[in-house]
């Protein structure tokens, strides 16, 4: 069974429900806090890609394992990174904001970075991967963009039933998550227990790589203590069903051994995240 029957409707459901927590407000922070957002998306659009590329090729991954650690950290901060900032003491709003715009924007960076990743591995010893781009943009625009903003407008026009619909779908989205991951759990047994270890290095790498990098570049451009919060939690939490929808899409690249890393840093995302939540909290 190909997951991506499964990944596809909680994808559209948590990008829904995303589209149900965005306001106007929350975009007004781009003008208002313009340096806070720069530094944010530049985390987790240019850092994180770069810290995935590096540490795949320095611990010398398997193609699809390679492609794989890119994709997770092309993708936009999770819907979970709003409640895990709240957790933390961050700065919510701006937590949406960010949440919000980096799912905007990598419709159009995640294919790019791939589209590099993909001829890196082709060029140096992997198997030819050919990345659909235009296969790629409809379906990040068909799961992420129109559910997005089917979820702002219900927001609009019918705020009570909005509100009832996001209490719904946030009761539903984490057991929704680990069914998926328990399937795929149960589809790549053996491929998953073979390299846990290696791959769980490399995220808990990428994650704590990341988390620091953009704490540094915070603290160094002068944010207050909420904001570096949040942007340390957008920058470590991604969305992981975006990366195994796009690696197991028949559309796409097709290859269920892509999405194990994601599945593994989704994982190693919740604990690397709950211990910086319970540290910062001890604060």
């Amino acid at each position: 069974m190909n997951t991506i029957w499964i990944v596809m409707p909680v994808l559209l459901g948590l990008m829904f429900l995303l589209g149900l927590d965005l306001r106007a407000e929350a975009f007004v922070r781009v003008v208002r806090s313009p340096r806070a957002v720069a530094v944010g998306l530049l985390g987790q659009l240019v850092v994180l890609p770069a810290v995935a590329f590096a540490l795949a090729w320095a611990m010398d991954l398997p193609p699809a394992y390679f492609l794989g650690l890119v994709l997770i950290a092309c993708c936009p901060g999770g819907s979970s990174s709003n409640v895990f900032s709240m957790l933390a003491g961050g700065d919510v709003a701006l937590s949406v904001s960010l949440t919000g715009l980096s799912s905007v924007l990598t419709l159009f960076t995640l294919p790019a970075v791939m589209a590099g990743a993909a001829a890196f591995v082709s060029g140096h010893g992997g198997e030819m991967v050919h990345l659909p781009v235009a296969r790629l943009l409809v379906q990040n625009v068909v799961l992420l963009f129109a559910p997005l903003a089917l979820g702002v407008a219900l927001r609009r026009v019918r705020p009570a039933a909005a509100e009832w619909v996001r209490r719904v779908l946030g009761r539903l989205a984490f057991p929704a998550l680990m069914l998926l991951a328990g399937v795929f759990f149960l589809q790549y047994t053996a491929e998953i227990k073979a390299h846990f270890a290696t791959l769980g290095l490399a995220a808990c790498a990428l994650i704590a790589a990341a988390m620091a990098c953009s704490a540094l570049l915070s603290r160094l451009v002068g944010c207050d203590r909420a904001v570096r919060r949040t942007i340390v939690v957008e920058v470590g939490m991604q969305n992981a069903a975006q990366a195994i929808a796009v690696a197991s899409s028949p559309f796409v690249f097709n290859c269920g051994e892509m999405a194990i890393p994601a599945i593994i840093y989704a994982l190693a995302m919740n604990v690397v995240l709950l211990a910086y939540v319970a540290i910062v909290r001890r604060r």
